[in-house]
């Protein structure tokens, strides 16, 4: 069962959400004019984008940590490929912040620059599996498949939006050297959620009081961010998320997949994917009980 073309078209080998995209927008990111104080999330689906871009909106906008803007995620820290609402943010002062899915041959190419800085967060992939499941559920963009071990399927093949997870997370590794990238891990981000903040913050260069560091790991908890309406998606339109059916940010656990994937599936996931995960220079987590 392949997804349907009205829920995906592919660019250069890559998947895209067509309702959101154009193949003209697309073209157009290679030459966008790239600052060296600009800041570029990257991520796969469903690996803690919202979460991480909360964190560097209150690490980096004051106003954002101490309540006097009310101003929402896809604001603060737009998408620079679904660009439906940061035409206005390419003109803003320094710092920017965008958000990005793309892989790395797709990225502006002036993020070659040494200078600009890339923070890419991953998250094991059997979670962003059963998280990309019930993100479909609710989302009008993607193909909802009601059988788990159908969209599975899909997942472990590519043909899912972001196309093969491993694909994307090797060539990142593969072209480090090309960025100036900082690697996090979902999972060491929820371990350790203040060692984390401190982390991206020297990374950013971005020096913050004891005080601001704390509010930052406290407004960024997932159950403070489940409540923010500037953090938490629910701002976004009905024709986008169907907010009735599910909400974006949903259990924020390690571990979830335990709890849909039989034996069989499991089993048949690490047919496709463990050999090349070995090779990664990441050791992943699998539960919270787990060393990482």
């Amino acid at each position: 069962m392949q997804p349907s073309e009205k829920y995906l078209f592919k660019y250069k080998g890559f998947s895209f959400q067509p309702d959101l995209v154009t193949v003209e927008v697309l073209d157009s990111l290679e030459d966008f004019e790239i600052r060296d104080s600009d800041v570029f999330l990257v991520t796969y689906p469903k690996s803690g984008t919202i979460w991480t871009q909360n964190i560097l909106s209150l690490i980096c906008h004051e106003g954002h940590r101490d309540g006097t803007e009310n101003i929402d995620l896809l604001d603060r820290v737009p998408w620079v490929e679904y660009n439906i609402r940061n035409m206005d943010y390419i003109s803003r002062v320094s710092p920017r912040l965008f958000a990005s899915h793309l892989p790395y041959y797709l990225v502006p190419k002036g993020l070659r620059n040494g200078r600009t800085k890339v923070i890419y967060v991953s998250r094991n992939p059997k979670d962003v599996l059963v998280s990309y499941y019930h993100f479909a559920k609710f989302s009008t963009k993607v193909e909802e498949v009601e059988d788990f071990g159908i969209f599975m399927e899909r997942f472990i093949s590519g043909n899912v939006l972001a196309s093969l997870w491993l694909d994307h997370i090797e060539g990142w590794y593969a072209h480090r050297d090309d960025f100036n990238i900082l690697f996090l891990t979902y999972e060491e981000m929820k371990k350790d959620l203040r060692s984390t903040v401190l982390k991206i913050c020297n990374f950013l260069g971005k020096r913050l009081t004891e005080k601001e560091v704390d509010t930052v790991v406290n407004k960024a908890t997932f159950d403070k961010m489940k409540l923010d309406q500037r953090a938490n998606y629910e701002f976004m339109p009905s024709d986008i998320l169907d907010h009735s059916k599910g909400t974006f940010l949903r259990k924020g656990t390690i571990g979830d997949w335990k709890n849909i994937m039989t034996v069989a599936q499991n089993e048949r996931f690490d047919s496709v994917f463990k050999e090349r995960m070995e090779k990664l220079p990441i050791k992943f987590c699998w539960d919270i009980s787990d060393e990482l």
